[in-house]
């Protein structure tokens, strides 16, 4: 598979960079802007500054603009909110009868990776010449 497949992974790269800060960002703006669904009002000063990090660091990590250091800290931050909001609800990460936190452990590793390998193509870090972010 990937000897035709792997010409291809810088893309796939790039997809799954952009999909994750995207969504990512869109669990800020619900929390700050209250879209594209409502979110909890009033939030308190922690669940302000997590929105603040799910938006600008989706955003950053969306376009490939200093995606490495805006994923080391929304990586912080979904590990940072498992152990203290899931991981005491329970011992499994599942959503049916679990602890709720499969989304934060994924968003976590996925940011881990992002990293660590950089923006990639397809990136404003790689516009300006500068491939890793």
């Amino acid at each position: 598979m990937t000897r035709w497949l792997g010409k291809y992974s810088p893309y796939a790269y790039a997809l799954l960079r952009i999909v994750a800060g995207v969504m990512f960002a869109m669990h800020g703006s619900q929390k700050l802007l209250g879209w594209p669904l409502p979110g909890p009002s009033p939030l308190p000063p922690l669940m302000q500054a997590a929105g603040i990090i799910e938006l600008v660091g989706g955003l950053l990590i969306a376009l490939g603009f200093f995606a490495s250091y805006a994923a080391f800290i929304a990586s912080g931050e979904m590990a940072y909110a498992y152990f203290t909001a899931h991981a005491p609800r329970g011992t499994w990460p599942l959503t049916t009868g679990g602890n709720n936190g499969e989304t934060a452990i994924l968003y976590c590793f996925i940011f881990l990776y992002i990293a660590t390998y950089g923006s990639g193509v397809w990136s404003v870090d790689a516009l300006m010449g500068r491939r890793k972010g």
